[in-house]
């Protein structure tokens, strides 16, 4: 499934920026998934695919999904959460599942992770903690283009603590450090 998802991403999409966030996602995704026990391949999937649009139609997101998705063999479930991480941004299609509503929190996350691992000595998310990412999620004026509002609905949605998902969402991109180059 995962090598069925990369493809798709990577006919797509060619920026190594957006490549690394689909995988960042992606390894969040997956450790949420296994920690709830459910379908990690999955899961890893949806996270891979999120932005398959994006690069390519910036203006239509969420909306040229649903077409390369079918071209690519997906069925309309896996559309559907796929879509779902940009409901009132640029889609109505509101998250449901568990895993529609991890993966519309985690999106924006990613990328405050992302930023703040850089800005560390180490350059890493091996040695990042939640409380070193929570003062940079205070900060408004760092990592500015990150939605932190998107973030505490998707906490809402989930009835988790922010600190929660932050380390669900550290550990989860430790999984991937290497290939995220963090």
């Amino acid at each position: 499934m995962r090598e069925k998802a990369m493809s798709v991403l990577k006919k797509y999409n060619k920026s190594e920026a957006l490549l690394k966030h689909a995988l960042a996602v992606e390894s969040v995704m997956r450790y949420i998934a296994a920690e709830a026990g459910e379908d990690v391949e999955y899961w890893g999937a949806v996270g891979l695919l999120h932005d398959v649009d994006y690069e390519m139609y910036p203006d239509e997101h969420c909306k040229k999904a649903p077409e390369l998705l079918r071209v690519a063999g997906y069925d309309e479930d896996f559309i559907y959460s796929v879509i779902s991480h940009g409901h009132g941004l640029c889609v109505d299609a509101e998250p449901k599942k568990y895993m529609e509503k991890a993966l519309f929190t985690i999106d924006e996350l990613t990328g405050l992770i992302n930023a703040a691992a850089l800005m560390r000595p180490s350059k890493s998310v091996m040695d990042i903690e939640v409380k070193s990412v929570k003062k940079k999620f205070k900060d408004k004026a760092f990592a500015a283009g990150v939605n932190r509002d998107v973030i505490l609905n998707g906490c809402k949605m989930l009835g988790s603590e922010l600190d929660d998902i932050i380390n669900k969402s550290i550990l989860g991109m430790r999984t991937a450090a290497a290939e995220l180059g963090l």
